[in-house]
């Protein structure tokens, strides 16, 4: 598997792998949620399921649905700032900025071209380098500013 980008929610996660071989998403994710949930059983002294039901993938097929991917994952912690924003837009911009750069359970910051550890799980190239014209962090801009009509 070669993971493009990722968030770590309090309920959820989020990934844009790329498969190596036929069949390697199911066999990533069942090895993933497996050892996490070994992980997090033995630490937290309990036992069963962590995760509810199978895990939902779809096939990203053009260039406009996956740069669209990109933005959903990384933007994805500012609902813990405020949940109906893409409803009503940002409040403030530049506290939703700020709540991003600091959030590190995501690959945003790697975006943004800060070296981490992390970095390491990353292959920035099973995806197009949209951001070589454009920085990522305008790309990011332009959704904070969006609003509904």
């Amino acid at each position: 598997m070669d993971i493009a980008s990722y968030c770590l929610m309090p309920n959820h996660f989020h990934l844009l792998v790329r498969a190596r071989e036929e069949g390697g998403v199911s066999k990533f994710m069942q090895k993933l949620t497996t050892g996490y949930t070994m992980y997090f059983n033995k630490r937290y002294e309990r036992t069963g399921a962590l995760f509810q039901g199978k895990f939902k993938a779809t096939h990203v097929n053009n260039d406009r649905y996956l740069r669209y991917l990109i933005s959903y994952i990384h933007l994805n912690p500012v609902k813990l700032i405020e949940p109906k924003w893409k409803e009503t837009g940002i409040s403030n911009r530049e506290r939703a900025e700020r709540y991003l750069r600091e959030y590190a359970h995501s690959s945003y910051l790697d975006y943004m071209g800060e070296a981490r550890p992390a970095a390491s799980l990353l292959e920035r190239s099973a995806v197009p380098d949209y951001f070589s014209e454009t920085s990522f962090e305008s790309f990011v801009t332009e959704w904070l500013t969006y609003r509904p009509e």
